[in-house]
């Protein structure tokens, strides 16, 4: 499986405009340069109120392979357009720069620096592809499948996407995002065999077909599986065969072995009505403790909807508009140069544009979220200078960045700044914690999110504001541009 190898250099997955940069920088002499790039997205998708930060353990992967093997050189200078100084220059590299990121599982938002890089343009430059398809795929399935574990309300979701995947690491890193935003687990197997996320799965409707009578496919399985047994149900009539069959099988083969049966699962038709008339048929027959399972094409709002109308279903199992965030499959993260250094000093720089969206905030900068010392809950978020500190001793001013005028000191608060140091100098200096870890970190972090911020419909804008001095800054600096 030499498409899955570990082994494999993605150095060369890159837009191909960063070698060209690259080789322009280098001729023009600037190659020694520190610049500062940060990453950053401008919308939520599905119009919700936050996202989750994912891919910082892959991203951190990849940078310590970044090397060029001779095969990349000689494919580049196969191309006719790169100096054999800067081919040179890119054989013998070694990565140096300086990178933080946001911890995986952080509840982030629009404008804010989520991974920041600081070091010579050309590599600087250089990873901006590999970090955008990273964070953006791994943040746009955890942000779906969080969406779907909160319309569930409890009940447990299992990500069932791998056939619909947009991809092979598309699967694999997409369950892994899942998982960290609070699925169950998986029915993709390599996902367990890498990172330890509880594979699921049981039978397909092929097993069924299979045999001569359903009732004789259900007992099959049962036999094989007497202590996990849970039977797809909806393969030729839910209520007048399949619920019927699997409660005979139960009493026939699970029971006397002095086992429970697991569960039941639907995957067509109508599936608030056919799970009541399940719950019930399965209580009657002394089953109480029998989950229900439903699947096909289920979606938050899908999953929101059955059980607002009483649908009896303990489990979800989530597949394609899970794993390719069907309703919305682009997160929009970018990647643009905020400062230079020049002689030792850090010069901001900024780009403007008529869409408002899309004009930059200058400078080297921290990220700083304020939680209520009373409620534990995050009241804001505030980008400052990198130098600056906010003191949450005292009372702090925010302010709306866009509507001034609409001001609020905060009190009684503890400020912690978001964003990790993970690379110094292009060593690895911070080691990603265990999955599990992952997990229970994002949950707990989505916990300090008020519900009007969490709601699908219309919530409530979280505010990331900007402290005074960088405000002044940006202001400073448009006003400079449109003369």
């Amino acid at each position: 499986m030499a498409f899955l190898d570990n082994e494999r250099n993605y150095t060369m997955l890159c837009d191909f405009y960063e070698l060209t940069m690259a080789n322009g920088y280098f001729r023009e002499g600037f190659q020694d340069k520190i610049v500062y790039f940060d990453m950053f997205f401008r919308k939520v998708p599905d119009g919700g109120g936050f996202a989750l930060m994912m891919g910082t353990e892959q991203l951190i992967e990849y940078i310590k392979e970044l090397k060029f093997s001779s095969a990349d050189i000689e494919y580049l200078r196969g191309k006719n357009l790169f100096c054999e100084a800067f081919l040179d220059y890119l054989a013998n590299m070694e990565f140096c720069c300086d990178i933080w990121a946001v911890p995986e599982g952080t509840p982030v938002f629009p404008g804010e620096p989520i991974v920041t890089v600081r070091g010579p343009i050309i590599q600087a430059q250089f990873v901006e592809t590999m970090i955008l398809l990273t964070v953006n795929h791994q943040s746009l399935i955890a942000t779906k499948a969080n969406r779907i574990v909160r319309a569930a309300d409890g009940r447990a979701v299992m990500e069932f996407g791998t056939r619909r995947a947009h991809g092979y690491h598309s699967a694999i890193y997409g369950a892994r995002a899942a998982y960290i935003a609070g699925c169950a687990g998986t029915a993709c197997t390599i996902a367990d065999k890498m990172f330890s996320i509880p594979a699921l799965g049981t039978m397909a409707h092929s097993w069924v077909q299979l045999f001569d009578t359903e009732y004789e496919a259900f007992a099959a399985y049962a036999t094989h599986y007497p202590d996990k047994c849970t039977l797809l149900i909806d393969t030729y009539n839910v209520l007048k065969s399949g619920l019927p069959n699997a409660i005979r099988v139960f009493n026939e083969i699970i029971v006397p072995q002095g086992f429970r049966p697991q569960g039941v699962r639907i995957d067509s038709g109508d599936i608030t009505y056919l799970t009541k008339k399940c719950r019930k048929m399965l209580d009657e027959a002394g089953f109480p403790d029998c989950k229900i399972v439903a699947s096909n094409a289920l979606d938050e709002y899908i999953i929101r909807d059955t059980l607002m109308q009483g649908a009896c279903i303990d489990l979800f199992g989530v597949g394609e508009r899970l794993i390719t965030s069907k309703s919305e499959p682009v997160f929009g993260g970018v990647y643009k140069l905020c400062a230079v250094e020049k002689d030792g000093e850090i010069i901001p720089k900024i780009k403007i544009s008529e869409n408002v969206l899309k004009i930059t905030t200058p400078g080297f900068k921290s990220l700083w979220r304020l939680f209520s010392k009373t409620t534990g809950k995050a009241i804001a978020d505030v980008i400052t200078l990198h130098d600056e500190v906010i003191d949450d001793t005292k009372p702090y001013e925010i302010f709306d960045p866009e509507q001034t005028w609409k001001r609020k000191t905060v009190t009684d608060f503890v400020a912690k700044k978001i964003a990790v140091k993970i690379f110094e100098n292009g060593k690895s200096v911070y080691t990603s914690p265990p999955l599990s870890e992952i997990r229970a970190y994002c949950l707990s972090q989505v916990d300090t999110l008020w519900d009007e911020v969490t709601r699908f419909e219309n919530p409530h804008k979280y505010y990331v504001d900007l402290s005074q001095e960088l405000w002044n800054m940006k202001q400073s600096m448009l006003k400079k541009h449109s003369v």
